[in-house]
């Protein structure tokens, strides 16, 4: 049997939704997972600790959600905030399924959801927000980041959520030394063993 992993394009085992209840942007609501994608069960405590700044999610423009599972981040920014666009990416397709369903399930319409090659490359954020695939890989993950963090528009805000056993103090370390000096990398929250880093692409 191969292996399969949440980043997988195509998970392993027979696809069957199933229900659950959370609570997105302050609404509880019921929607559909399934396995073979990051956290079926349950908003992850990551992804949790990370909502609790909803607020500061940008009111208007793009917003992009690096690896959405399920749609949690990026179901809540597109219900607290209806006049901004966001992007969903994921390379596992099931994922991306599901938080189609989602948004169907929720009348979620300000979102787009799609491959990450899918994103037009003329599309600059104004905000960026993820509980990035750490167990991707160091490698894979530093690529990941290196490719959308640039695409932060001038004056914007990104917030990746870590947690600190997974390495979330060396990739502020990281983020630090090789992002340009135009961009700031801070910790902003400590919660739950999880760290939360805000990179801010200076004006």
């Amino acid at each position: 049997m191969p292996q399969a992993h949440y980043f997988s394009n195509e998970p392993v085992g027979e696809f069957r939704p199933k229900t659950i209840e959370v609570t997105l942007a302050g609404k509880k609501v019921s929607v559909q997972t399934a396995g073979g994608i990051f956290s079926p069960d349950h908003v992850d405590t990551g992804t949790a600790v990370l909502l609790e700044l909803l607020d500061e999610a940008p009111k208007l423009g793009d917003v992009l959600d690096i690896g959405c599972g399920w749609g949690p981040i990026a179901l809540s920014i597109a219900l607290a905030r209806p006049h901004v666009t966001v992007w969903a990416v994921d390379v596992n397709e099931r994922a991306l399924e599901l938080t189609r369903m989602n948004a169907a399930l929720l009348g979620v319409t300000n979102i787009k959801i799609c491959k990450p090659e899918e994103v037009p490359a003329s599309v600059k954020f104004a905000g960026i927000w993820s509980n990035p695939p750490i167990r991707v890989g160091k490698e894979a993950l530093h690529e990941i980041l290196k490719t959308w963090l640039p695409r932060l528009l001038s004056g914007a805000e990104s917030y990746l959520v870590v947690q600190k056993n997974l390495g979330a103090e060396s990739l502020l370390r990281w983020l630090q030394d090789t992002l340009p000096k135009k961009f700031s990398c801070l910790k902003v929250d400590n919660s739950k063993q999880f760290r939360v880093i805000r990179v801010t692409h200076k004006n």
